[in-house]
């Protein structure tokens, strides 16, 4: 499945002294429910590639999705579970043919032309933003929930919104038609990161009207694709 909670990194995020131990307990703390993405648009591949190596057996033991952004490479190298893209980054089909089709793709979007792009079959799900004002997106212009309704008319792939999502913005979110939402400062820039990713969780299973889920036992782990 996809997961509901995407947690999203940038260059400062990754460039922490104690992002791997950090991340390691936001992926415990997530289980199955979760997916990491490492992000880092100005690192180099060999960082990238360090990082993700030494999350990979996390992502296995947790169920946690390990996604790597752009760097195809890398997930190739690695055998990592998918990658995500960007609008810059290769076209959805050309990176399909490269991954090839048991890999999870994700593509992301800001609005319903771009959102046709994942309806040709080639990615798994979109993150669709910038939904409320955010500082790591300054120049976003923010569409509100309005945007997720506008690419959700296109029968797209699961949508998980994505730009200043609180815990207490989650539930307009998820009304307006997103299979879940994606953060990065609500998650990386509070006290506990992990604590943090329960608070949106719990948030998630109220919306859905279904118990909180704890994580999943180590060694477990469904990351099949979605079509």
């Amino acid at each position: 499945m996809i997961p509901p909670l995407h947690l999203i990194t940038d260059d400062a995020t990754l460039s922490r002294p104690d992002f791997v131990s950090q991340a390691r307990l936001a992926m415990t703390a997530g289980g199955r429910l979760a997916a990491l993405h490492l992000r880092g648009p100005r690192l180099g591949g060999r960082t990238i590639f360090e990082l993700a190596g030494a999350l990979r057996e996390d992502g296995l033991e947790t169920g946690c999705l390990l996604l790597v952004n752009d760097r195809l490479d890398v997930a190739l190298a690695l055998d990592l579970p998918g990658a995500h893209l960007g609008q810059r980054s290769l076209p959805p089909g050309v990176a399909r043919e490269i991954l090839g089709p048991g890999r999870i793709l994700g593509l992301s979007v800001h609005g319903r032309e771009e959102g046709e792009e994942g309806r040709k079959g080639e990615v798994d799900f979109l993150l669709v933003g910038t939904i409320f004002a955010t500082p790591s997106h300054p120049e976003g212009t923010p569409g509100g929930v309005a945007r997720i309704r506008e690419v959700a008319v296109l029968d797209s792939p699961p949508m998980l919104g994505i730009g200043g999502i609180t815990p207490g913005r989650v539930e307009a979110v998820l009304e307006a038609g997103a299979h879940g939402v994606a953060v990065r400062g609500g998650v990386w820039d509070a006290p506990d990161p992990a604590a943090a990713v329960g608070v949106y969780l719990k948030e998630m299973a109220r919306c859905s009207g279904e118990a909180p889920k704890g994580p999943v036992s180590p060694g477990t782990r469904d990351q099949r694709r979605v079509k």
